[in-house]
């Protein structure tokens, strides 16, 4: 693995495999708190998220903390960044307060690449426009194998606004490295055709049905409303057409599993009956998240 995690694309299958048998040994068991281990102490981690980020930033906190790392978040609303300081003068300042690891968000696809050429710091990505979000990925992978008992052979359906998502393109380029059948599902305005050239074991389809039709896991993805400059379809009209309903997972394998990186926008691409239903496993991506995100962590820095 290089100094950092930039994406998925560039990791071999052995470092990907690494990574998330590592994160089993992360995962909480059931009834037991969590106890601090030493693994990074000493070590200090600056969370830079130049996009509002819950789930992602608290996630990469805990995982910093529970190894034993300080961890400081900045958030750029909040930084010199709103007063006009370019993206380089921010990191440069920053890696002159000697971190051992910035992990980065934001909005301009490869910004992460950028500074890594630029800075001796390792650096994560915790998301850059729409190209990659590996640590999503990487969870996501846990998650299913949770699950089932390997990836191979599996066939998942990506159902929703494919042409804005980061967490599509990682799990693309993450499940096409262990054969996994994958189906991409959309309105046409949101499935670009150069999408099935990506990766092997890529197709496309318009229709939900046909998409869900015999899938070990259904993922849905949000409606990125924020990086459309199309106009937004009703969310009525969206649900009516690509909204994961009750109805559909007959279609699904039997023990199908219903996955969403959230944040979930109920009626719109998931109904509250499937989000809340056996079938989904939304919370454990956000526990594996945690675990995942410690495995990473440790390998760059350990």
């Amino acid at each position: 693995m290089p100094a950092g995690l930039l994406g998925i694309e560039e990791l071999s299958r052995e470092e990907i495999e690494a990574i998330l048998n590592r994160a089993k040994d992360y995962q909480p068991l059931q009834n037991r708190s969590f106890k601090r281990l030493d693994i990074l102490k000493g070590r200090m981690i600056v969370n830079l998220f130049f996009e509002a980020s819950t789930r992602t930033r608290t996630s990469f906190e805990i995982a910093a903390k529970r190894l034993g790392a300080d961890a400081i978040s900045i958030t750029a609303s909040g930084s010199s960044v709103t007063k006009g300081e370019s993206l380089v003068d921010t990191l440069n300042t920053l890696a002159a307060m000697r971190p051992n690891a910035i992990v980065m968000r934001h909005a301009a696809s490869g910004a992460p690449h950028f500074l890594a050429r630029h800075l001796p710091t390792p650096i994560i990505n915790a998301g850059d426009g729409t190209h990659e979000h590996p640590t999503q990925a990487l969870l996501d992978a846990r998650t299913i194998l949770d699950y089932r008992p390997s990836l191979e052979g599996l066939r998942v359906a990506i159902i929703g606004d494919i042409a804005h998502s980061r967490v599509a393109r990682s799990n693309i380029y993450l499940l096409s490295k262990f054969g996994v059948d994958i189906v991409l599902c959309g309105p046409a305005p949101l499935l670009p055709g150069e999408l099935a050239k990506i990766a092997p074991g890529v197709r496309l389809t318009h229709d939900i049905r046909e998409a869900i039709r015999d899938a070990d896991v259904i993922m849905m993805l949000r409606v990125q409303l924020e990086r459309q400059h199309e106009a937004a379809f009703p969310a009525g009209e969206y649900f009516q057409f690509f909204g994961l309903g009750l109805e559909h997972l007959e279609l699904a394998k039997p023990g199908a599993i219903v996955m969403h990186p959230g944040p979930i926008n109920r009626g719109r691409e998931i109904s509250s009956e499937v989000a809340d239903s056996k079938v989904s496993v939304i919370l454990n991506q956000v526990e594996n998240g945690v675990a995942v995100r410690m495995a990473v962590l440790e390998r760059i820095l350990g």
